[in-house]
C-alpha cells in the first residue's frame, strides 16, 4: 500500500531547471557557484517521505554529445580535441589517456622529457580540479588557488580551459622553465594550506554522516578517486598499475583510506590527494631537470594508421579512474574508442547514497560526489 506521506519530486541541476516550470513537483538544487556539476544539466527522480529522500533515480543524457561516435569519424590526430572536451576538469589527463592508447597501438614512444612534462600537467590538473570542488563549498583560499592554477595552465599551454598540448608522440611544445617554477610555488601554497582546509571540513557538521556510500556499493559501481577512497577502496593506478613514469619515482602514492564514506570523508580524501600531487610535482620537476634539452615529440608519418589491434589504457584522472578501449581495423580512424569515465560511476552510486538525505541537504550531498555532467553524458 502506498505511503500517503510519500511525494514524487523532480530535482534539477544546472540548465535542467529551465526545462520545467516551478511547480510543487520540481525543486532546483544549488551546488555552489563554482561547482562543475552545475554546468550542463542533470535530473533526478526522487520519492520523498516526510521531507527525507526515500529513493533516487538519476536521469542522464541531457548533455549527451555523442563523443564516442565522433571518435569514429575523426583521424587519430583529430580525436585529441574530442578527448580534451568531454570532462573539462580532466582535460589534460583525458588527452594523455587517448594519446597513450594510440601510442601503444602504433608503437610510438614519446621522448622521456615529454613523459615527465605530461606528469606535471596531470598533477597540476588534479590540484586545479580539487580546488574547484573545495571552492564551491566555500573553503577559504580555494577559489584563489583555482584562479591561480588556471592562469598557470594558460601560461604553460596556451589554453586556460582546454589546453590541447598533448599530441600523439609527445607534446605540442615544451613547458617553459617559468611555468615549472610557478607550479612548484603553487605546490608550496597547497602544502601550507592542507591542514586548515581539513580543519574547515571537520567544522562543517552537516557533512558528517551525509549521503554515505557503503564499501559494497562503492565496489559494485567501481567508484574511484576521492569518492572510492572515502568508502574504503584503496585503489590508485599510479601505484597499482603505473603508466607514464610514475613507477620511476620513489614516493608513496597512498592516501588515508577512510571508512565512513560520507560527504565529509569525500572532501577529506580530496584534500589528502592534493598532498600526494604536490609530492609528485616536486619529484617530477627534479627528474625533468636531469633530462636536459630533449625534444618533446617525435615526427609522425604524414598518414597515421594503427594496425588491426585492441588496446586498453587506464589513467588516474582528477575525478577518478578513466579507461580507454581503442579498437583499430588498420584505418586512419579508430573503429571504436570506448571511454569509461568516473563521473558516470559516481552518479550511479549516488542514487543509493541519497536515501535518507533530508531534502534541505540534498544540494550539499550531490555536490560531494565530484562529477562533471559532460563526463557522464559523453
Amino acid at each position: 500500500m502506498a505511503d500517503p506521506a510519500a511525494q514524487d519530486l523532480l530535482a534539477t541541476v544546472g540548465l535542467a531547471r529551465y526545462l520545467h516550470d516551478d511547480s510543487e513537483g520540481t525543486i532546483h538544487l544549488e551546488l555552489g557557484t563554482h561547482h562543475p556539476g552545475a554546468h550542463g544539466g542533470l535530473e533526478m527522480q526522487l520519492q520523498v517521505v516526510d521531507g527525507v529522500v526515500d529513493t533516487c533515480r538519476v536521469q542522464l543524457g541531457l548533455l549527451h554529445r555523442s563523443t564516442e561516435k565522433l571518435f569514429e569519424a575523426r583521424d587519430y590526430r583529430q580525436i585529441m580535441m574530442l578527448a580534451n572536451r568531454h570532462d573539462w576538469l580532466s582535460a589534460v589527463s583525458s588527452e594523455i589517456g587517448v594519446a597513450l592508447a594510440v601510442e601503444q597501438a602504433t608503437g610510438i614512444v614519446p621522448p622521456q622529457r615529454a613523459t615527465w612534462m605530461r606528469m606535471l600537467l596531470a598533477e597540476a590538473g588534479r590540484i586545479g580540479a580539487s580546488a574547484l570542488f573545495l571552492a564551491a563549498l566555500g573553503v577559504p583560499g580555494c577559489a584563489e588557488l583555482r584562479a591561480r592554477w588556471a592562469s598557470w595552465q594558460e601560461d604553460a599551454t596556451g589554453g586556460r580551459v582546454h589546453p590541447m598540448i598533448n599530441r600523439i608522440g609527445g607534446l605540442e611544445h615544451a613547458l617553459p622553465d617559468s611555468a615549472v617554477a610557478e607550479l612548484l610555488r603553487i605546490a608550496e601554497t597547497v602544502d601550507a594550506s592542507l591542514a586548515s582546509w581539513d580543519a574547515d571540513i571537520a567544522e562543517r557538521s552537516e557533512l558528517t554522516g551525509l549521503a554515505p556510500v557503503s564499501p559494497a556499493v562503492a565496489r559494485d559501481y567501481a567508484c574511484s578517486g576521492a569518492v572510492g577512497q572515502a568508502s574504503g577502496l584503496d585503489w590508485d593506478l599510479r601505484r597499482d598499475d603505473p603508466y607514464l613514469a610514475y613507477d620511476a619515482l620513489e614516493i608513496d602514492y597512498s592516501t588515508p583510506v577512510l571508512e565512513a564514506g560520507d560527504a565529509a570523508a569525500r572532501y577529506r580524501s580530496l584534500i589528502a590527494g592534493m598532498q600526494v600531487s604536490t609530492t609528485i610535482i616536486r619529484a617530477t620537476a627534479e627528474r625533468l631537470s636531469e633530462v636536459g634539452d630533449q625534444p618533446v615529440n617525435v615526427q609522425l608519418p604524414k598518414t597515421l594508421r594503427a594496425p588491426e589491434t585492441a588496446v586498453h589504457i587506464s589513467t588516474q584522472n582528477p575525478l577518478g579512474i578513466a579507461g580507454w578501449l581503442l579498437v583499430s581495423d588498420g584505418d586512419v580512424m579508430p573503429l571504436r574508442l570506448k571511454a569509461r569515465t568516473p563521473s558516470f560511476a559516481h552518479l550511479q552510486a549516488m542514487q543509493f547514497a541519497l536515501a535518507g538525505t533530508p531534502v534541505e541537504l540534498l544540494g550539499a550531498a550531490v555536490a560531494s560526489f565530484f562529477f562533471v555532467v559532460g563526463d557522464a553524458d559523453r
